[in-house]
């Protein structure tokens, strides 16, 4: 059974908020097992501070606070999420270590004989995070309980930023397979309304061979034979066409805004979406596919958010990318997001700079990305923000003739002087829009034919087919005349080395798992980088701050000596209490 999310929030609904004892128990893990764990481990940091970073309180918005059947405290399942991102496992596994394993109790606070949770609950609390749009609660703890321990220095902080591919998990196929299985999708939600098994509503529909294991498996035909391969492609194209029809059918049976409208509405669209991105209709009247890569593809069915992408020319991105925020002073990763493996790297520079201000609770003061971030747009974001952008300009590509650089431009006159002294004052206005919907109006100097032929350095300036030599000239080319007279300073190379701590905080992201989504879907990956976040803030944190527990859990661990009779405790020099008189 499909559930919206609207029968998953009326469910959450009758689930009371849990809370855990304020009290304590006496003879939990952490009271018998921090030398054996390892007093500077990270299983003891939580043990001890878990308190201070999670309340049962703080999750309250996701449960009904005065009936319905007590949740697990959702505070030890925020802690056992920290874990099991920190010991990179499964919900089944990490519902087995909160049962055998011992360091797992003793972060969690519970008993050897304690089921604290099953893999259901914590699957279930991670989707009412999500469902709530709380994907990032859990970072923002963590941020701000280091920010209580001092751990971020309250001053103007300055932030790196940098990005990293996110390769997807939904599969990768050719249009044939994601037809076939876009089709499949329509007749899985026309199944399920019909109270029907997929199997028996397909054939009964004359769609069998679509539920077979493999779609093109049941084509016993030669795929490299170009006629033979058309032959399927006709039929599955007119068989997807005929799905639509079926499903605009049925969802006239439903209202406009039910749950089961909305559920065909959403299958339909995303078949209808793979037809015209992939195949168009030949002269002859034929689907063909088409040639090339759409620029917004959708690349898996399982997860229709992903999409192709280049973090550098040799590499290639089906995906996302994080984009992370990190404080250099402290390290700490101040902000993370998810965009698309096909957005430009400084998408979402802006609102990451913006929440890491939020996050951090201090003035961002300056901001270093490489060359990714030093676009004009990207600097006028900076101006209108009120912080120092610190990016090289993007360089003119090296193809052995003069690049811009090599041309003076007076911006004043609206003129443009050659290495051969000829100057240019003709231009026209070109305009440009940015993928985020900046428009800029940008000068075109465009020199003579009369100019240009003649001149003896003409090779190393114009290419072999062009009449003359162009130059654009940027509507705010003062600013980036300005950025690469900074660019050639000690000062700016100085700063800019420190934006290695971004790239050493990706790496441990990426250590943490972050390099492939567990989660179908954007912010669902969302949650997921910003749980590893949280663990590389805290593991950070944790590694300078290590040492004995907290005075509370030395004085239970004491009491529980005195109870159970393991120790005889002198209260002074001369009167002694036998383990008999306990």
């Amino acid at each position: 059974m499909i559930w919206s999310q609207i029968n998953i929030l009326d469910f959450l609904s009758i689930i009371m908020l849990g809370k855990r004892s304020a009290q304590g128990k006496l003879f939990t893990a952490e009271n018998r097992l921090r030398k054996k764990v390892g007093e500077e481990s990270f299983y003891v940091f939580l043990a001890d501070h878990r308190h201070e970073l999670f309340r049962d309180e703080d999750f309250s918005m996701l449960y009904c606070l005065d009936n319905g059947r007590t949740s697990v405290p959702p505070s030890l399942l925020a802690t056992a999420l920290i874990l099991q991102t920190y010991d990179r496992v499964s919900d089944q596994e990490a519902e087995d270590r909160a049962k055998f394993d011992q360091r797992w109790h003793l972060a969690l606070g519970v008993s050897d004989e304690e089921v604290p949770f099953v893999k259901s609950t914590l699957c279930l609390f991670r989707n009412q995070l999500i469902l709530h749009k709380e994907a990032k609660l859990i970072f923002r703890k963590g941020l701000e309980y280091l920010r209580k321990q001092g751990f971020v220095k309250r001053h103007k902080v300055r932030l790196a930023l940098d990005t990293t591919p996110i390769f997807g998990k939904g599969a990768v196929e050719d249009t044939f397979n994601m037809l076939a299985e876009g089709l499949r999708q329509v007749l899985r939600v026309l199944a399920e309304l019909a109270k029907q098994e997929l199997t028996d509503f397909a054939r009964n529909h004359d769609f069998g061979r679509y539920v077979a294991p493999s779609f093109k498996g049941t084509w016993p035909i030669n795929w490299d034979d170009k006629h033979e391969r058309q032959t399927v492609l006709d039929s599955l194209v007119a068989d997807c066409r005929r799905a639509l029809v079926l499903a605009g059918s049925r969802l006239k049976d439903y209202a406009q805004d039910s749950p089961e409208a909305k559920q065909i509405v959403e299958a339909a669209e995303l078949l209808s979406k793979l037809l015209a991105q992939d195949v168009r209709q030949s002269d002859a009247g034929k689907p063909e596919i088409i040639d090339g890569v759409a620029q917004d593809r959708i690349i898996s069915v399982h997860d229709p958010e992903m999409r192709y992408g280049h973090k550098s020319v040799s590499q290639r991105i089906e995906g996302y990318k994080a984009s992370v925020a990190v404080e250099i002073d402290s390290q700490v990763i101040a902000d993370v997001d998810v965009i698309p493996a096909n957005a430009h790297d400084n998408t979402s520079a802006p609102a990451l700079v913006a929440e890491s201000a939020t996050n951090l609770g201090e003035t961002v003061e300056g901001v270093l990305g490489d060359g990714a971030y030093g676009s004009v747009e990207a600097r006028l974001d900076a101006q209108a923000a009120g912080y120092t952008l610190t990016a090289p300009v993007a360089q003119s590509p090296q193809t052995g003739r003069f690049t811009k650089d090599d041309f003076v431009m007076d911006l004043v006159n609206n003129s443009v002087t050659c290495p051969a002294g000829q100057k240019c004052s003709l231009w026209y206005e070109r305009r440009t829009k940015t993928q985020r919907g900046t428009i800029f109006k940008n000068k075109i100097f465009y020199f003579s034919p009369d100019q240009c032929g003649s001149c003896s350095l003409r090779p190393h300036c114009v290419q072999p087919h062009a009449p003359r030599r162009t130059i654009t000239v940027n509507e705010y080319e003062d600013l980036i005349q300005q950025a690469k007279a900074y660019q050639r300073t000690d000062e700016y190379r100085r700063l800019y080395r420190q934006r290695v701590v971004a790239e050493h905080r990706i790496a441990r992201l990426i250590w943490l798992g972050l390099r492939k989504a567990r989660y179908f879907g954007t912010t669902k990956t969302l949650f997921q980088a910003a749980l590893a976040a949280t663990v590389a803030n805290l593991a950070l944190f944790a590694s300078t701050h290590s040492g004995p527990g907290s005075f509370v859990c030395c004085l239970l661990l004491l009491t529980s000596f005195v109870l159970m009779g393991l120790t005889r405790i002198v209260c002074r020099p001369s009167i002694s209490m036998k383990a008999s008189n306990t």
